[in-house]
């Protein structure tokens, strides 16, 4: 292989650049990203950033050892895909043709097309999404934030420790209920409210107020009227696959993959969160959003398509972590199907315990909440994805 592309240059476009070289790749490296920086870490956008305590050079990716001798090619967008030919063209007319491509383009945050345009609507995905954000966090203001996921809750969180009145609106009955459960979700939804954050929960959006260019509210199923300075939009993600229409690649949820991130189609890998890779645990295709994956997958992946003929290799249990008022978060594992949770150490009412969940007396997943170095422990000893699935 003379030519590697790597199309985004996020952390898993970096990590995949970095594999090829530690695997011994020493041709061409061409890196793609459609934003004009450098690889930056994302997480701390909706923590630390938003409450000015990490700078732009703080988020920064690369380090000193980085030694990639690569070709970066950013402010640059991937327009489409010949797969027969492996060229990229970008949508300045510029055209990348390569012997491998690693598909790591990610996915961007879905938008409420009603509310398009408006001053004082925000979403959070990227780092100019953190720059416009952050100066709204005014204390004394209102902010509604649509959606209890991870960003969303972050986000209110952040807002809620700058002194704003918070409202976080949900659709689901038990916010975080799908990667926790219902009875940890409720746990760290207690969290939320006992930090001055009101929870509407089961809430049904029937109207936007706007005047000026802005939202100044909105109304619920029942009548509620929610006000509102500032709202963030934080509904979940969609991936980065607009591009590779008509290439002949699998589109389904994401790019489709087997476990190791080999596409249907040949020297074409994809990595982090625009990618489907088939998941042991659940017998199915799905994304993993997560850090984690995006840094470990990519070494895979590049092996996959280095070495046609490499073997699969089992996966790590997914891992993500948040800070929700002051409060770390980690969780490992799969929570679906279990059948009994137990908490092993400490109390949930004081925000600091550990909760393993059971399925069949084997542990499948675990929570800790300010619990890192038990986390850790129990962490390791949760068996691979595979091992998990022949539970089921």
């Amino acid at each position: 292989m003379k030519t590697l592309a790597i199309v985004g240059a996020s952390l898993a476009g970096l990590s995949a650049g970095r594999a090829a070289r530690a695997q011994g790749f020493t041709g061409r490296l061409v890196i793609i990203g459609d934003e004009p920086h450098r690889p930056y870490d994302r997480p701390p956008l909706s923590k630390d950033f938003l409450l000015g305590t990490v700078t732009v050079e703080d988020l920064s990716l690369e380090c000193d050892t980085d030694d990639l001798d690569a070709e970066w090619m950013l402010g640059a967008e991937a327009a489409s895909l010949n797969a027969s030919s492996r060229t990229i063209t970008l949508k300045d007319g510029r055209t990348v043709q390569a012997d491998g491509i690693v598909i790591a383009t990610g996915a961007r945050a879905r938008q409420l097309p009603t509310l398009a345009g408006l001053s004082n609507v925000f979403t959070l995905r990227t780092l100019a999404d953190a720059q416009s954000l952050a100066p709204e966090l005014v204390p004394g203001s209102r902010m509604a934030v649509i959606g209890a996921g991870f960003i969303g809750a972050e986000v209110a969180s952040a807002a809620a420790s700058r002194g704003m009145e918070v409202t976080m609106i949900d659709t689901k009955p038990v916010p975080f209920a799908a990667q926790l459960g219902t009875e940890m979700g409720s746990v760290v939804a207690g969290l939320h409210t006992a930090n001055g954050v009101e929870l509407i929960s089961s809430a049904v959006i029937e109207d936007f107020y706007s005047g000026e260019g802005n939202v100044t509210g909105l109304r619920l199923a029942g009548g509620r009227y929610v006000p509102a300075d500032v709202v963030v939009v934080g509904i979940g993600a969609e991936p980065n696959t607009g591009w590779l229409a008509g290439s002949g690649l699998e589109l389904r949820g994401g790019v489709v993959c087997d476990s190791m991130g080999r596409t249907g189609l040949p020297g074409i890998v994809a990595v982090g969160d625009c990618a489907a890779w088939f998941d042991h645990a659940s017998g199915t295709h799905r994304r993993i959003e997560h850090w984690t994956g995006a840094l470990e997958r990519a070494a895979l992946a590049v092996e996959a398509l280095l070495d046609a003929d490499a073997a699969p290799k089992p996966a790590k249990p997914h891992y993500f972590w948040s800070d929700q008022h002051g409060v770390k978060l980690q969780f490992a594992g799969h929570s679906a199907g279990y059948d009994r949770l137990e908490i092993e150490v400490g109390d949930v009412v004081t925000n600091s315990c550990l909760a393993v969940y059971y399925r069949e007396d084997v542990p499948v997943a675990v929570l800790g909440m300010n619990q890192p170095r038990l986390f850790t422990k129990w962490r390791r000893s949760l068996p691979a994805p595979a091992a998990a699935a022949a539970l089921s």
